[in-house]
């Protein structure tokens, strides 16, 4: 009886908190319609979520379009076909790497960097002073850190394309001595833009997922400061599984074979 019931709370937990976070993005995308943004703190939560990460998501980029590279461009040597290096390094990367590893390492960042400081103010009782002053917690910390996301991880991904293409043709030239124009050649022509702009597209889901689940996890926070550890581990830990869960679905979808 005991495992029915642990089952049956754990079941209720699930559906609670999916409902939950889904009317937190209801309501947030209400406020984003009727254009009740806070400009400023947009600007701000864009710097601290968006712009501090660039040099860990360059470096996550870097080196997977590096390793990816030595991985099939010997490979693509010994079998005669060191023409294809670029685009294989080209279209992986910008229809699936590129914007998934950008969320997950966003998602560690800043997911956990949104849910501990919501968590924080929720334990000190800043989320009720709001209330009690007729502002929206949504409004005021939710919308802005949504948007936040919404523009500046797409552009986080861009910078990882490029990075990681750039890589990936330096290490094929220094280990294949695969020409640069030939490497360049083979991405242009395995990657049309269309993938490009899904891979963008990715990258927008991915962005809503981090910041709607860091923010409901913070809004959930109980317990003082232990809780707001629990809720920020539980915040990047569900992000992450979601965007694995949601790029397969879009890669499904997107890229039909």
């Amino acid at each position: 009886m005991s495992v029915l019931e642990e089952l049956g709370r754990e079941t209720t937990g699930f559906f609670s908190y999916a409902g939950g976070a889904a009317m937190l993005l209801a309501d947030s995308v209400q406020f984003v319609g009727k254009l009740r943004i806070r400009v400023q703190e947009t600007i701000s939560q864009a710097y601290l979520l968006g712009v501090q990460s660039w040099g860990i998501v360059l470096l996550t980029s870097l080196c997977t379009g590096m390793v990816f590279s030595l991985e099939s461009a010997n490979q693509a040597v010994a079998y005669g076909v060191s023409n294809l290096v670029g685009g294989a390094v080209a279209f992986t990367m910008a229809r699936e790497l590129g914007p998934m590893l950008s969320a997950v390492v966003v998602a560690g960042r800043s997911g956990a960097a949104i849910s501990a400081e919501i968590g924080s103010m929720v334990v000190t009782e800043q989320i009720e002073a709001l209330q009690s002053l007729g502002l929206s917690p949504v409004r005021m910390l939710v919308v802005p850190r949504l948007i936040a996301l919404i523009v500046m991880l797409p552009l986080l991904t861009v910078i990882a394309d490029i990075v990681s293409i750039m890589g990936g043709a330096y290490i094929a030239n220094v280990t294949a001595h695969v020409s640069l124009e030939s490497f360049l050649n083979s991405a242009r022509a395995s990657l049309p833009i269309i993938d490009l702009l899904k891979g963008l597209l990715k990258s927008v889901v991915f962005a809503v997922i981090i910041a709607i689940i860091g923010s409901y996890s913070g809004l959930q926070t109980r317990g003082g400061a232990a809780g707001v550890g629990k809720s920020t581990t539980s915040a990047v830990v569900i992000a992450i599984i979601l965007i694995f869960i949601s790029n397969f679905a879009m890669s499904y979808i997107l890229f039909p074979q």
